[in-house]
């Protein structure tokens, strides 16, 4: 009888811990940068970031083969002379909501998250601002922010430094669900 007590008690506490963690259903990260020759633009829609309600810990990894390009030799150049995404697969973010947010009302806080962003190897703390939606048992975060190459030692050669901008504006969208396990 003790060991089905135990038991219950146990599936009851594991229910809840999943129940704090939250799976993005849709995640969009575009780049926008102004050139004076081409703008440059790309969308990735693959990105799953996970968020931890309990702690507030937010988790983000970002293939950059994954970043569609308007015209393929954007992309081409994009991943082989900027990104090197053979040597740097992956961007990551690791962090942390800075505000207490009350999950179980539904309402649009303004939030900052403090962490490390991880891009072409080179790890910088940020604080990023950004709008978290509580709808339903729906999560919805949003931000605008901007990175500059330099800070992740992304080199853009002489020749084009004129007509590629030193950062770019990123914007991230998510709809988070509470994660189920199948």
């Amino acid at each position: 009888m003790k060991k089905i007590f135990l038991l219950i008690i146990l599936a009851v506490l594991i229910a809840r811990s999943f129940a704090q963690i939250y799976i993005a259903k849709t995640c969009e990260i575009n780049f926008f940068s102004a050139s004076p020759v081409e703008n440059i633009a790309a969308v990735n829609k693959v990105s799953k970031p996970l968020l931890n309600t309990a702690t507030g810990d937010l988790q983000l990894k970002i293939v950059m083969t994954a970043f569609i390009f308007e015209k393929p030799l954007m992309q081409e150049h994009f991943n082989e002379n900027y990104m090197e995404s053979e040597k740097f697969p992956n961007a990551f973010f690791k962090g942390k909501i800075n505000e207490k947010i009350d999950y179980t009302k539904d309402g649009e806080y303004k939030v900052t998250v403090s962490g490390k962003l991880t891009i072409h190897g080179v790890e910088k703390d940020r604080t990023i601002e950004g709008v978290l939606t509580v709808k339903g048992h729906v999560i919805i975060l949003s931000s605008t922010f901007k990175v500059v190459f330099a800070d992740h030692d992304i080199k853009i050669p002489s020749l084009q430094a004129a007509v590629i901008p030193a950062d770019t504006e990123i914007k991230f969208n998510a709809i988070l669900e509470p994660f189920k396990k199948n």
